[in-house]
């Protein structure tokens, strides 16, 4: 048998060979699949980072239940001395309670309803730690070790005893911002009764105390949300939104929305008050969805739309809907976040990037940028800065523009192709499935026909028809889970519910009835096909020897030059799933290096569940195109690309 998954050298790194099988006509040759090892992993596993993520908040970032980011011993140390950014805890506490809010959403994970809890539970504390339900901006435990070095970063904020915590007041209007941001969000968006309470409590307190104090979140009049309109209106109609029995009224007099937006985008200073008036936004126009609001949004849209800023553009796909190059971009952007260090080392691309006076001409490219805290509230033009690598940041601004980026269909779910990231799976093809406690070990399949359970675990999918079915299982693990999607699966959204015998998750999903993809030997969209290629002679076609197409040493995949003779014809099989539901071959088509090449088969592989190839011939027109990019397409819809090397 054979089990298949995409294979991720950057990742994994092991060894693994590919033994040669093609079918040409009526010759079929078998191929086997050995992987050394654990050498199932995913590829960008975008998932599975956005998973560690919320893990280690929780272990690191949450010392006192809202979000703080840990100070280490050095650079390459793992011992947390103290922490920072309390300031600013509250706002990013309120982010953090909206991206596990559409995680649980998207999921239905227990551990993400958990996290909302826990996030609800700290901006609650913020309120109650004050005594009079203003909004602190963090708090610490008096007698703990970190209480000294907190006091004193944010000692011009003024310290608060209230045994046996401490607490940081002069809350600024960005943390309250922040905090419905999140509350706003998750009310919608978790359907728990507790959850849905603690929220409209919540708010009701928090703005309580803003309008019986001067409309501001610390009775100072110079920090009034009356100069912020669109901050202001967003906070009664979140308010309104959760607890419509109770309803704050607002000001007499309110500016209308769009002046201070309008001199926001005067200039790049102070670039974090995008980042707030994206938030506000969100909730205002899910709320109130008037011209007024539509128009101050979209003069914030039109100054940072060319921004690169993934955050941005998942709110826009809100506001404004689908946009393919928009939203590409934003899929880029979220891995090239994944690129950059976790910690805060300084950097000065002064002499990297073309410099037009203080900034960049252009942004930043995302892995060069500037360590922060959140990074979409950052200027991307800005050349320089950073740390001494000893801060590590939440990543927040991964999780909350990923998990949005799921909720809106922007980002592909957990459910993909087992070949390539895809936004579907089709019936009978190999796809997997990417979540946390999926199984209590890992086990692979070892007998045909394959197996319902696998270390205590199964999946079932419900179809857009309603028809539940048993999927067959190769390969399963704690965060991964590989199988065969169930012949007449009915095309449209599906359930994916996964049980190990104590827990049960549910995944959502597409199946689509085409929906082709091509392995690779990399798994990213410019790595080495995994593919076979035979020589035959002009004069004899049954006499075939195999060509290499690739090599791997333990590290790495490369591709191998295949030499095109005159006399002696090659033939390319390409492997691949979700083809066989083609409606016919003249529906195949391949280009390779942009040149189309004739398809003699698309379909099934004999005795491998779930497997398909596409058999070509490499044109001697091909010879000397180097690196080449090949794309099948069925039915109109094109696979990833793999690569082939041609002298």
């Amino acid at each position: 048998m054979v089990v298949l998954t995409r294979i991720n050298l950057r990742y994994c790194n092991r060894s693994y060979h590919l033994g040669w099988w093609v079918r040409l006509g009526v010759v079929v040759r078998s191929l086997t699949v050995i992987l050394s090892g654990l050498a199932i992993c995913p590829m960008w596993a975008a998932e599975a980072d956005a998973l560690a993520i919320s893990a280690n908040i929780q272990a690191k970032h949450l010392p006192f239940g809202t979000i703080l980011d840990p100070m280490f011993a050095s650079p390459t140390s793992d011992q947390i001395v103290g922490y920072t950014r309390c300031g600013d805890s509250a706002l990013w506490t309120g982010a953090y309670l909206a991206a596990e809010a559409f995680r649980y959403n998207v999921t239905r994970s227990p551990d993400a309803l958990g996290n909302v809890k826990a996030a609800l539970a700290g901006l609650t504390a913020l309120v109650d730690v004050t005594g009079d339900n203003r909004l602190a901006r963090c708090m610490v435990l008096a007698n703990s070790p970190y209480a000294a070095g907190i006091s004193s970063e944010e000692a011009s904020n003024s310290i608060h005893q209230s045994p046996p915590w401490i607490w940081v007041d002069n809350t600024s209007r960005d943390e309250v911002v922040g905090a419905f941001f999140g509350l706003g969000a998750a009310f919608d968006l978790v359907d728990d009764a507790t959850v849905k309470s603690g929220i409209s409590n919540l708010a009701t307190l928090m703005l309580g105390f803003v309008a019986g104090h001067q409309w501001s979140p610390n009775d100072d009049i110079s920090n009034t949300f009356l100069l912020r309109p669109e901050e202001l209106d967003m906070l009664l109609q979140v308010q309104h939104h959760v607890n419509p029995s109770h309803s704050i009224g607002g000001p007499l007099l309110d500016l209308p929305v769009g002046v201070s937006v309008s001199i926001d985008v005067m200039s790049n200073d102070s670039y974090f008050k995008f980042n707030l008036d994206y938030m506000s936004f969100y909730n205002l126009i899910r709320l109130q969805d008037n011209n007024d609001n539509r128009g101050a949004y979209q003069t914030v849209r039109t100054y940072t739309a060319s921004h690169q800023n993934a955050f941005f553009d998942v709110i826009d796909r809100f506001v404004n809907g689908p946009d393919d190059v928009r939203d590409a971009e934003m899929r880029s952007l979220l891995d090239q976040w994944l690129e950059r260090p976790r910690r805060d080392p300084y950097v000065d691309n002064s002499k990297v990037v073309a410099v037009c006076g203080s900034e960049a001409c252009e942004p930043v490219p995302v892995p060069l940028r500037p360590s922060t805290d959140f990074l979409w509230q950052r200027d991307p033009f800005q050349l320089a800065g950073g740390g001494s690598g000893i801060i590590e940041g939440a990543g927040i601004d991964y999780i909350l523009p990923y998990w949005m980026g799921r909720y809106y269909g922007v980002i592909s779910g957990a459910v993909e192709s087992a070949a390539a990231t895809s936004e579907a799976v089709a019936p009978d093809s190999l796809a997997s499935l990417y979540g946390t406690n999926l199984a209590s070990g890992i086990a692979q399949a070892s007998t045909q026909p394959l197996p319902k359970m696998l270390e205590g675990a199964t999946l079932s999918i419900t179809d857009a028809g309603g028809t539940e079915r048993s999927a067959s299982l190769l390969y399963v693990s704690p965060t991964q889970i590989n199988f065969v999607c169930p012949d007449g699966t009915a095309p449209g959204p599906a359930q994916f519910v996964v049980s190990d015998g104590a827990t049960t998750q549910m995944f959502s999903g597409t199946v689509a009835s085409i929906d082709p993809t091509l392995f690779s030997v990399g798994g990213g969209s410019s790595d080495v096909a995994a593919a076979s290629a035979v020589m035959t002679q002009a004069n004899n076609p049954q006499s075939q020897s195999p060509v290499p197409v690739f090599q791997c040493t333990a590290n790495t995949c490369v591709a191998v030059p295949i030499n095109l003779g005159v006399d002696t014809p090659v033939y390319l099989t390409l492997y691949g799933t979700g083809i066989r539901g083609r409606s016919s071959l003249a529906n195949v088509t391949a280009t390779i290096a942009g040149v189309a090449v004739p398809v003699l088969y698309a379909g099934p592989t004999p005795n491998f569940t779930g497997l398909d190839q596409v058999n070509v011939p490499l044109l001697l027109s091909l010879r000397g195109s180097g690196m080449s990019k090949v794309v099948v397409t069925v039915d109109g819809q094109a696979s990833n690309a793999v690569v082939i090397d041609i002298q």
